[in-house]
């Protein structure tokens, strides 16, 4: 479930970035780059900062095949996709909570300090989007107003005190990436934002 949830989201975050791509007007070579970096941007970095190299996509073709799939879709049904953005900003919001978790998990299995494997998680579900934005000259989400990163932070920290619980690993998995989901959902129904600092 845990690989499957993995490869949904790969595939969902390619889908964000051909629409990304597709309203800068960019050719099919170019939405297909930023389809890519938007779906594995972020587990790469992790991967090549905890020495796991090749990196996961390289290894499992898996992601490619699921990401060249997503492309497709989005070409072939981008109208109705774009009449799909809430459909679209759940799949985001679900693999923000799983990517976070598989980062988590590669640093506790790479013996890393818990605040480390936080900062890991984060960035696996992050990195991605904001090598998305910095191509597409948007400035990142994690950097605007909206709560996006520090929900992840968050839910990490989460991750970390309910495991002192020894709760079974599917009990804290789903738990975790339940508080990601909703905390991201409320954010964006209730207008959650992080001030910001500008001039005086």
């Amino acid at each position: 479930m845990f690989h499957l949830l993995d490869i949904i989201g790969t595939m969902a975050f390619a889908i964000s970035g051909v629409l990304t791509a597709l309203n800068k007007k960019l050719d099919p070579f170019g939405v297909f780059i930023i389809a890519f970096v938007t779906a594995v941007g972020g587990g790469t970095l992790r991967d090549v900062l905890i020495g796991r190299t090749p990196v996961g996509w390289m290894q499992d073709l898996t992601y490619v095949y699921m990401i060249s799939l997503g492309f497709f879709i989005a070409l072939i049904f981008r109208k109705k996709l774009d009449r799909l953005r809430t459909s679209l900003f759940l799949f985001d919001t679900i693999g923000l909570g799983v990517f976070t978790l598989i980062g988590l998990e590669k640093g506790i299995e790479t013996g890393l300090h818990p605040i480390i494997c936080i900062a890991l998680g984060t960035m696996t579900a992050c990195f991605g989007g904001v090598i998305r934005d910095i191509l597409c000259n948007e400035i990142p989400i994690i950097f605007r107003r909206e709560i996006y990163a520090t929900i992840c932070i968050i839910g990490g920290m989460v991750f970390f005190a309910l495991k002192h619980f020894n709760l079974n690993n599917d009990v804290l998995y789903l738990v975790t990436s339940l508080v990601i989901i909703t905390i991201r959902l409320m954010a964006v129904k209730f207008r959650w934002y992080l001030p910001t600092i500008g001039k005086a």
